[in-house]
């Protein structure tokens, strides 16, 4: 029977820390854990202890600009970016909408046109999603979601003549969070001119609650949920004519704009270099007209603006007007903010933010992305003394340490959004009950390479959400010690815990890129959970898990 029990509580610990057991492993005999490869017997408890937990207020702003719309990086080290447009309402969380502001910049200075009497036909925005991969879906690309339309057209415009083509379109489906069947799934997508300087030296610039004057309609169209690709190929040899990459089209209707701020200054200061261009067409600014759709994704740098115009081209004396394009530049080192607006009034997260109490704790805990409110947990340093004084009387060995918080039963549901759960959790120093967010860093056990937390999903049952803490407990508990910023040993003590939407950005091989670099600028994501309410059997809970000598 010992040899059983301790050999079971050493394969729970083997389970735990996986690869990181000798990380944790150190010659003292009285550290936590040391003692199951002794001899004796040991004996197993779990306990629960109750916490303080709070709603915290972000003010509905957040650093959005270039840096923080990064969801990864490629193999290349290229930034993976994420933008957010559309509106949502509902009413535990009121209403919020995304807008996204952007400069940019001509192909090359001093632009010729390629020649005299240029004219625009037509301007169209692309707005394209980001590439699918195995952590993140931006649009459905399964053979039940695409809808594959062919059809033939004997007048398509080539170079300056109509011909017969084949037209094939494939349609796939966004992945929307909020309201996204019936009269909802279409909405309005407006572009305008920005006629504010987006001066990414001023740290306003950079926050999502950015206020900006906006100019001219540069065009409208309805978004119907859905992204599409085109093909169009020649019937009489069925080469290729033109190829629409994936995504949403939207035709700016005022060419006049493009005709007289464009093409009308060749030759002039406004063309001659980018630091005068964007000065000078400051930007744009993608919206949706609703207050209550849904939110959808897309990509930033693969935005394409194509003006497609004519000019006169002589070749032998003989004058033609041949059509060509001008892709603007939108991506690399222009400025872009991801905008957001926010009504709270009368919805239950403005009442559970005005009451919040970081003395006791709040009933229920409001998690939202894209500036919304986060959540601190506060381990009692009593619960701190509880734990130490088991470990020196009973040498204890901490097996397993997490937080337990359970999502609220009674809270907003999904309404048909496909949008996972995602948090981040890091150790987050209080100044005032006021976080700074420069000193947020990884906790020791997401350090140490263990998980960050688990869920726990089935019919029928409560849903929680286990967050490791089982390392950040034993470093405080046997007194270790990190360094500091200036390579002093400082003792490692008992900080509050900030949960946040979100999760952290990586590279392509894994390696996160730092406890600031998250994707919570641009997560869709809202979830209410059980707080600290001691009448609740599935509020907020620290279980630890140890085991003493028998």
């Amino acid at each position: 029977m010992t040899h059983t029990l301790k050999r079971t509580f050493a394969m729970l610990l083997l389970a735990i820390f996986g690869s990181t057991i000798l990380y944790n492993c150190e010659p003292d005999p009285d550290s936590l854990g040391e003692q199951l490869f002794n001899q004796d017997a040991a004996e197993g408890n779990e306990v629960s202890y109750d916490v303080i937990a709070y709603n915290y207020n972000n003010n509905d702003s957040i650093r959005s600009d270039a840096a923080r719309l990064i969801s990864g990086l490629n193999e290349s080290n290229g930034a993976l970016t994420v933008g957010v447009l559309g509106a949502f309402t509902e009413n535990q969380f009121g209403m919020q909408k995304a807008s996204y502001l952007t400069q940019l910049r001509m192909p090359t200075d001093n632009f010729d046109f390629n020649g005299p009497n240029a004219k625009v036909d037509s301007v169209v925005l692309v707005v394209r999603p980001p590439a699918n991969t195995v952590a993140n879906t931006y649009f459905f690309e399964s053979s039940d979601s695409l809808k594959t339309n062919t059809y033939e057209r004997s007048d398509f415009p080539v170079n300056g003549e109509n011909i017969a083509v084949s037209i094939e379109k494939k349609t796939y489906p966004v992945r929307k969070y909020g309201k996204i069947g019936g009269a909802s799934k279409s909405m309005k997508i407006n572009v305008h001119e920005v006629t504010t300087f987006l001066d990414t030296n001023n740290d306003a610039f950079k926050r999502s609650n950015v206020s900006v004057s906006t100019g001219e309609l540069l065009g409208s169209a309805v978004f119907d949920g859905n992204i599409s690709s085109i093909a169009v190929t020649k019937k009489s040899d069925n080469s290729n004519v033109f190829t629409g990459n994936l995504g949403f089209r939207i035709k700016l209707s005022n060419t006049d704009f493009f005709q007289t701020h464009i093409i009308d200054k060749k030759g002039k200061p406004e063309l001659q270099d980018a630091s005068n261009f964007i000065r000078y067409f400051k930007g744009i600014r993608i919206s949706v007209d609703e207050t209550d759709r849904y939110l959808f994704q897309f990509s930033p740098n693969n935005l394409e603006l194509i003006m497609y115009y004519k000019y006169d081209k002589t070749d032998n004396g003989t004058t033609t007007r041949p059509q060509t394009t001008l892709n603007f530049v939108l991506g690399g080192i222009n400025a872009h903010i991801g905008q957001y607006e926010y009504a709270r009034a009368g919805s239950a997260v403005q009442s559970a933010l005005a009451s919040s109490n970081p003395t006791e704790g709040d009933s229920r805990l409001f998690i939202q992305g894209m500036g919304g409110p986060s959540a601190i947990v506060k381990i009692p340093d009593a619960t701190i003394a509880t734990l130490k004084d088991i470990y020196n009387k009973e040498k204890a060995g901490i097996l397993n340490a997490k937080i337990r918080v359970y999502v609220d039963p009674a809270s907003w549901k999904n309404t048909g959004s496909t949008e996972d759960r995602r948090f981040v959790l890091l150790s987050s120093p209080l100044l005032n009950n006021m976080v700074n967010y420069s000193k947020l860093a990884f906790t020791s056990d997401l350090t140490a390479g263990l998980g960050l937390y688990y869920p726990f999903i089935k019919d029928n049952q409560p849903v929680y959400y286990d967050f490791v803490v089982t390392k950040t407990l034993k470093d405080i508990i046997e007194g270790k010690t990190s360094k500091d910023e200036n390579g002093n040993d400082q003792l490692i003590v008992n900080q509050p815990l900030y949960i946040g939407a979100g999760s952290f950005a990586s590279n392509a091989s894994g390696g996160l890129l730092g406890a600031s670099v998250t994707t919570r600028a641009f997560d869709m994501n809202r979830v209410i959970l059980t707080g600290t309410d001691k009448t609740n059997v599935n509020r907020i809970q620290l279980k630890v898990t140890y085991a003493t000598k028998k």
